[in-house]
């Protein structure tokens, strides 16, 4: 590692607040809640230099309390794509040329504006946006989104860093890491904050242009993370934040010849649509476009009979239902031994009975409301099927009610069949389907979970055995991009696990790593040679004497 130029402040990650009664931070972010739910903003898209107002309002409303207005965002239609795709060439050159210690300051300046000024501002819009608890929006909006950057500004030095030997005396050997030629389409999910800003900052540090879309239902959050951009100095024209329909969206960008790459999150359906269309594009494009993208999974939690029950019930508690499940790597299927299940059983139910259920304002609830309309039909679909399957019983929950808000109460099933179909579907929300397995067919019960869903995500195996441990490291090496032992298979941290899975979850880029920066660069190897040679002839050709 080169010393001096290339040094940046050593990150770490951002420590987490407890909101604890009675504490300061619990008092800052209750008085950002009120103040945010005030008021009825009205959220413009942001292309270049302008702040564009369309007039095709669409309401935000908290999840949890649908009959509440927050504010209005401003559709657009595709002559907002392309006019964001023009201020993302127009400000290319500049960008790009900027020094990047220069770019880093303004990415590590947007980590402590996050950090500190804006960090209850963040949390509240994530907490009445995406209905995430106090808890759930500090890991994701404040936290994670400062690691994303202080860490990825880390990872961008280090990139610059690397540089072949100079093994050949007279020539200078040298890697420049350039932008990609084009612009980058940041296409993003409600679920996380710190996602939603990390999927344009990741490129745009990198030296890239990028347009971005966020999910509608994660506007609200959005506009502040633009805030925090535009006060820490992103220059206009860098990060284009629009609101467009995705076909429409994706009609103008993916036939642009300018189009260099995809950074997505969401469903692995949509994001096999977008593979296919920029295929069949593929003799329209200046390049190769990059096409990185974490989508669905199913993931699982096993046990082995040698686990603690309480372990396992505490991690598929969390595991399963914080943030109502809506996490791509949330517990959602489970395998228990036979020897361990009514104990596993016993304790899982005690903690359900004790969630509360309600809004986020109100600290005390665990348990929030799912993210609109459409995902509560969509989930209870999959609740009012299991009640009348045979070979299924509900254990817990398997109520809901949208009245007031999406709620849907945290739903336990168990399976005779370890092939129905909540145990291999993706449902994105709070269900979690059990299978008890005979307690010495741990090996037999590998072999299902390897092979019962195509995605490989993230999941858990939990025993106090060492063999049952590397047994199932190495049967389930790759159903899952990120396998935890003994613990929950969620809370990835930045700098710690980065985060991303194959199969059918995705080109497993693993965000919060180097390995996501270098896709975002296109090496050019430079060799100089200070005396050029002046004669074709090499020693090989003479004669012998």
């Amino acid at each position: 590692m080169l010393k001096g130029f290339f040094n940046v402040p050593e990150p770490i990650n951002e420590p987490i607040r407890s909101y604890a009664p009675g504490s300061q931070d619990r008092s800052a972010l209750q008085a950002a809640l009120k103040e945010a739910r005030g008021k009825v903003v009205d959220i413009p898209m942001y292309i270049g230099s302008e702040e564009v107002r369309t007039g095709n309002k669409i309401a935000l409303s908290p999840p949890h309390d649908h009959q509440h207005l927050l504010g209005h965002f401003h559709e657009g239609d595709a002559s907002h794509v392309e006019q964001a795709i023009q201020a993302a060439l127009g400000a290319k050159y500049a960008w790009e040329n900027m020094q990047w210690e220069q770019r880093a300051a303004i990415f590590l300046k947007a980590a402590e504006l996050i950090a500190g000024p804006y960090r209850d501002k963040l949390n509240a819009a994530t907490m009445l946006g995406q209905s995430k608890n106090a808890f759930q929006a500090e890991i994701d909006a404040a936290c994670e989104t400062v690691d994303f950057l202080r860490f990825n500004v880390k990872y961008m030095t280090e990139i610059y860093a690397q540089q072949p030997p100079r093994n050949e005396q007279g020539v200078w050997n040298r890697v420049e890491q350039r932008p990609l030629e084009g612009f980058v389409f940041a296409l993003t999910p409600f679920n996380f904050t710190a996602i939603a800003g990390n999927l344009p900052a990741a490129p745009a540090m990198m030296g890239n242009t990028v347009v971005w879309k966020p999910a509608y239902t994660q506007v609200y959050s959005a506009n502040v993370l633009m805030e925090v951009f535009r006060a820490a100095g992103v220059p206009d024209g860098v990060i284009n934040l629009i609101y467009v329909d995705g076909p429409a969206a994706g009609e103008v960008i993916f036939n642009h010849p300018d189009f260099a790459g995809i950074h997505f999150t969401g469903s692995t359906a949509v994001f096999q649509t977008i593979w296919k269309t920029i295929g069949n594009n593929i003799h329209r494009y200046k390049t190769y476009p990059r096409i990185v993208g974490e989508t669905g999974g199913k993931d699982f939690v096993i046990a082995h009979k040698s686990a603690d029950p309480r372990a396992v019930a505490t991690a598929l508690a969390r595991g399963a239902f914080e943030f109502q499940g809506q996490k791509c790597s949330a517990a959602s299927r489970a395998y228990i031994p036979s020897n361990l299940w009514d104990q596993v059983k016993g304790f899982l139910l005690e903690d359900l009975a004790s969630m509360k259920m309600g809004g986020t304002e109100d600290f005390t609830n665990f348990i929030n409301a799912v993210i609109d309309e459409k995902a509560f039909d969509k989930i209870t679909g999959y609740i009012a099927e299991a009640k009348e399957a045979p070979g299924v019983e509900v254990l817990a929950g398997g109520t809901y009610d949208k009245s007031t808000g999406y709620f849907i109460a945290p739903t336990v099933l168990l399976v005779q069949d370890p092939m129905y179909k909540t145990m291999q579907e993706e449902i994105f929300g709070p269900v979690l389907t059990v299978y008890v397995y005979h307690a010495e067919h741990y090996e037999e019960a590998l072999e299902l979970v390897d092979q019962t869903s195509p995605y490989g995500l993230t999941g858990a195996v939990f025993s106090r055995d060492r063999y049952a441990v590397e047994l199932a490291t190495q049967k389930l090496r790759h159903a899952a991009g990120n396998f935890y032992i003994n613990d929950k298979p969620t809370g990835a941290v930045v700098g710690q696990q980065p985060f991303g899975g194959s199969r059918a979850s995705g080109t497993n880029d693993k965000a919060g790593s180097m390995i996501n920066l270098l896709r975002w660069v296109s090496p050019r190897t430079l060799k100089e040679t200070f005396v050029s040679p002046t004669d074709y002839r090499y020693p090989f050709l003479g004669k012998d004497s």
